[in-house]
């Protein structure tokens, strides 16, 4: 590091004092905390970013969100070169630089750590990172932070993109970094085109009985309702009513949005019996998250909720029927094409969806808690698919795949222009354009979910009737120390303490189709208990005994 950077790195840090008290964790989520006492952490993750940029020689993304969180609070990530989430290697130097606590130290660290990675802090390489934030108040005072700390390392720029979805930040990443035009106006005409020519192929056009094109958007007063409502303007074939959409009708994340209908089952606010047997819709705080509902008649203020296990079940079976035609093409056509298809889900995914899967012929496997854990794993597959039940996640196509898939359409278009295959073949052309390939991204879900019930002529009755979940019940232990218990089998055995497994495999046999697992909490002293079992009375009874076992065998007393 030369004179003139130590000497910007010092003068700028002195004005981003670092809290006291407090220390952050850079997880999934990145760093998320109340917004008053983030101002530091965003300044050091400028510096990340631009170091990052620096290291990998591509455009990094920094958004400022904190999702489904209350809007008090506020967060940062940063999107790697693939769009995807910050490296995992990288997450303890990020740790050590938002608790750096002094201008002194911090510059100590990012020296140490540029010359372990090789990185060259004198100027003589430019680094690009894009910019973004959600629709927060505290927003704009944070990313002008966040834009100091790119702006302390010496050839880094910020390109401020303005208020964006996440999803749609990740997007742009990855465009940029393939060489593709990325601006917002990019992202809406890939959507609507790739929408349109799934429609287009849809063979029930004029038999549409059961579908509905009536669908109400609940837009967490967030960032997606605003983003949805640019958006629909290019759509047909859909009539979209957005509530909930962030111009003044209540507070972001507050009784609304995709985290509260799935976890609480109930109507966001503006819901009502107005809405029985249309199809409903929620997005979480900054659109990477959806989950489906009806209102049922007679409710007061029920739901049936229609989660990411079924959204997932319904992106399966309809790019499994694409391949089944593809596969079944005539023979005199070039191209060998037998892709792999795996779906991806945590030990938290309902047993009945998993089982349902199974029964399709499906590879499914469970990953450990966490999207960054479930994309890398459907990143192993030709074509991978991952939910968890909270309504994030979205298809991975691989390069190879696409590679195959286009000259495949080509072929079949001189040959077979018209056909069923040819039409398949269309179809997950179509799928690989809409979804977002760098994270999940509730305005591209929303559109594939549409074009496939479409499709398929289904109501959101049918769709949800694919199977019956399991009822289940989750509760927390507190313990004096979680790193007590070690996990093996994506979390779902337990290794330490020594037979803590066996002695909740015992109470696991009293009970029909039972399941239950334990793990440590990322962020607290509690260990968290999840148990399935054939009635809801059964199921809580599993997850009282496990959670007991738990305390006798380290806990504090206390389990809710």
């Amino acid at each position: 590091m030369n004179k003139e950077q130590l000497d910007l790195l010092l003068r700028e840090s002195d004005r981003f004092p670092p809290p006291h008290g407090m220390r952050l964790s850079y997880g999934t989520a990145g760093f998320r905390e109340d917004a008053s006492v983030l101002l530091s952490t965003m300044y050091r993750v400028g510096i990340l970013a631009a170091l990052r940029a620096l290291k990998t020689e591509a455009v990094i993304g920094l958004m400022i969100t904190a999702s489904h969180n209350k809007v008090s609070d506020n967060g940062v990530k940063i999107a790697d070169p693939s769009g995807g989430m910050l490296t995992q290697e990288w997450e303890p130097f990020a740790n050590a630089l938002a608790n750096a606590p002094s201008s002194r130290d911090l510059v100590r660290l990012i020296n140490e750590f540029a010359e372990k990675e090789n990185i060259l802090l004198d100027g003589s390489k430019s680094a690009q990172i894009l910019v973004a934030r959600d629709t927060r108040p505290s927003g704009e005072v944070l990313l002008d932070a966040a834009k100091n700390g790119i702006d302390s390392i010496i050839g880094a720029v910020a390109q401020d993109m303005g208020i964006l979805t996440t999803p749609q930040l990740h997007w742009m990443v990855h465009a940029r970094n393939k060489g593709l035009e990325s601006s917002e106006l990019n992202y809406f005409n890939g959507l609507s085109n790739s929408f349109k020519w799934l429609l287009d192929s849809n063979p029930n056009n004029s038999e549409l009985n059961d579908w509905d094109n009536r669908l109400v958007v609940d837009g967490a007063n967030g960032v997606g309702g605003q983003k949805l409502e640019l958006l629909k303007e290019k759509l047909n074939g859909l009539a979209i009513e957005i509530r909930n959409s962030g111009k003044g009708e209540g507070v972001l994340n507050e009784r609304v949005g995709a985290d509260f209908v799935q976890k609480e089952k109930i109507v966001p606010c503006n819901f009502g019996s107005q809405d029985v047997g249309i199809r409903c819709v929620s997005f979480d705080g900054d659109a990477d998250r959806l989950v489906y509902f009806t209102v049922p008649s007679g409710s007061s203020n029920k739901i049936n909720l229609v989660d990411g296990d079924k959204i997932l079940s319904l992106f399966a079976i309809f790019i499994k029927e694409q391949l089944t035609i593809l596969a079944a093409r005539s023979k005199d056509t070039k191209i060998a094409f037998e892709p792999r298809l795996g779906v991806v889900q945590t030990a938290y995914a309902n047993g009945a969806s998993t089982q349902y899967l199974k029964d399709l012929g499906l590879e499914v496997v469970l990953t450990p808690t966490g999207v960054k854990y479930l994309h890398e794993k459907a990143a192993e597959y030709d074509i991978g698919i991952y939910f968890e039940a909270n309504g994030h996640g979205t298809v991975l196509f691989s390069d190879y795949c696409i590679s195959l898939l286009q000259p495949i359409y080509l072929e079949l278009s001189n040959v077979f222009a018209g056909s069923e295959p040819h039409k398949a073949a269309l179809r997950l052309l179509a799928i690989s354009k809409l979804i977002n390939q760098a994270v999940g991204d509730a305005l591209s879900g929303l559109l594939l979910v549409e074009a496939i019930l479409r499709h398929k002529n289904w109501s959101i009755h049918k769709w949800s009737e694919l199977y019956q979940d399991l009822p289940s019940r989750q509760l927390k232990v507190k313990v004096v120390d979680r790193t007590a218990v070690e996990t093996s089998n994506a979390e779902t055995k337990v290794v330490k303490p020594p037979g803590l497994q066996e002695a909740i495999d015992l109470e696991i046999a009293k009970y029909p189709q039972g399941r239950c697992f334990i793990r440590p909490s990322g962020t607290e002293d509690v260990i968290r208990v999840y148990a399935e079992a054939s009635t809801q009375e059964a199921a809580d009874d599993l997850a009282t005994s496990v959670a007991k076992l738990v305390d006798q065998f380290l806990g504090d007393g206390s389990s809710k």
